[in-house]
């Protein structure tokens, strides 16, 4: 996955600007967010970002966390953490066909 994805910025913008998109949102552990919308948004590459019952598994590259750092902190929020501290941030993606959804969990470490 090309990291700094404009795919992957896409998603998460319009989710934050259309929270209605979400089906479902949970935080897991304390680093972790899991979001998935419904799959007929359109998204560039979906199959390729989105892979049908399989994951795709990404750490975002310095400069796309540094460039989005104030959207990153966003999702961020929507974690169990208390301590607003992370270096990376890890996107894991899925299409999951019988549930009609895309999946994307964001890991912060």
């Amino acid at each position: 996955m090309a990291s700094n994805s404009d795919s992957i910025y896409y998603v998460l913008m319009k989710i934050k600007r259309h929270p209605e998109l979400i089906m479902m949102k949970r935080a897991r552990y304390t680093n972790t967010v899991m979001i998935a919308i419904d799959d007929q948004l359109k998204i560039a590459d979906a199959n390729f970002y989105f892979p049908d019952l399989s994951l795709m598994v990404n750490r975002l590259s310095n400069d796309f966390v540094a460039k989005n750092e104030d959207l990153l902190d966003d999702y961020f929020a929507m974690t169990n953490s208390d301590q607003p501290i992370y270096h990376d941030v890890w996107v894991t993606t899925s299409h999951l066909p019988a549930k009609r959804a895309y999946l994307l969990e964001l890991s912060y470490e």
